[in-house]
Order: C-alpha cells, then structure tokens, then sequence
C-alpha cells in the first residue's frame, strides 16, 4: 500500500480544511490515535477506515488514494487481509464519478458500509465470478455481467472464482466531493 501517499493525502486535506487531528477524528468518526498513525505511516488503514475519512472529509475515496503528481497508470492498493484496489479514473468533479478495478480472491468476501446518501455503484466484471449483496439481496455476476446499486446502504461482494476482477463505478450525487 502507498501509505506514503495516504498520508500525504490525508494530511493535506485536514490543513486543507484546517482541522485539528480532534476535529477531523470528530468529522470522520476515526480516532485521534489512528488519525495520527496513518498521517506518521505507522498504520496501513483498511478500506473502511479511508471510506469513514473520505465520507467525513467529503471528498472521493480517490482522493485519498491517488497521488498528486500521477496523471495515468495507477497502482493497485492492496489492503491487507482484503481487496486489492486499483483507480483507473480518478474522481471528475464535472461528472461525479470515479472508477476503480478491484481484485477479489475466491472465497474473499468484503463488506462495505453505507456510503453517502446518493452515492450509487455499477459493478462490471471483468473476469471471473461474484456474488453482490445489497440489503439481503445476493446476485451472482459473471464475466460481461454488471450491476448496478444505490450504495448508501450495506453492501457486500464475495469472490466466486480466483481472482474475480470488476470494475467499481462510483457515481457520487449533489455534494462537494
């Protein structure tokens, strides 16, 4: 993971805003502590803590992720223990929508929090198998299939076969981001 970039990112943004590491703990519901871990890199956060930061901040989950110099060719992040998470367009303020290629495992299954109101996921895969449950509802997607969802409530994904790749749409609605 580029917690070199997290951290920048992150850091940047709360001088941004300038908030203190108790204000943004506040506005993100991420404490202090970890705040100051993943500014200092003495923390790799998870995919939901930088969703919390990202939601808190109100700004795109890219935000956080992609490096300020970089303009193609993104890296995949690879959380630990989870999803590996590649952007390949980053947030367009003039359209409200990012795009990410995320890697799941067979068997791996990720479980997401309820975005921002308004917030809505297209999921296309690429390759492989998976299974996408929204509000107790699973659909199984294969290669070529997509889905579409309103994201502001619990959402789950679930590897189906190795290495299932889809493609994550983000369409972001009326907001600052």
């Amino acid at each position: 993971m580029r917690e070199d970039t997290i951290a920048q990112n992150l850091r940047r943004l709360r001088n941004d805003q300038n908030l203190s590491l108790s204000k943004a703990s506040e506005l993100t519901g991420v404490s202090k502590a970890m705040l100051g871990q993943i500014e200092r890199q003495e923390s790799s956060p998870t995919i939901a803590t930088l969703w919390k930061i990202a939601q808190g901040f109100q700004v795109s989950l890219s935000a956080l992720l992609q490096e300020a110099t970089c303009t193609e060719g993104y890296e995949a992040v690879q959380f630990p223990g989870s999803i590996s998470v590649r952007i390949v367009f980053p947030f367009d303020a003039a359209l409200g929508v990012e795009t990410f290629e995320i890697t799941l495992n067979a068997g791996q299954f990720h479980q997401s929090q309820a975005h921002v109101a308004g917030l809505v996921e297209d999921v296309y895969v690429l390759s492989g198998a998976m299974e996408v449950e929204v509000a107790g509802q699973k659909r199984q997607l294969d290669q070529g299939q997509g889905y579409r969802f309103a994201a502001d409530q619990h959402h789950a994904y679930r590897g189906l076969s190795a290495g299932a790749v889809f493609l994550n749409i983000h369409h972001y609605g009326p907001g600052p981001y």
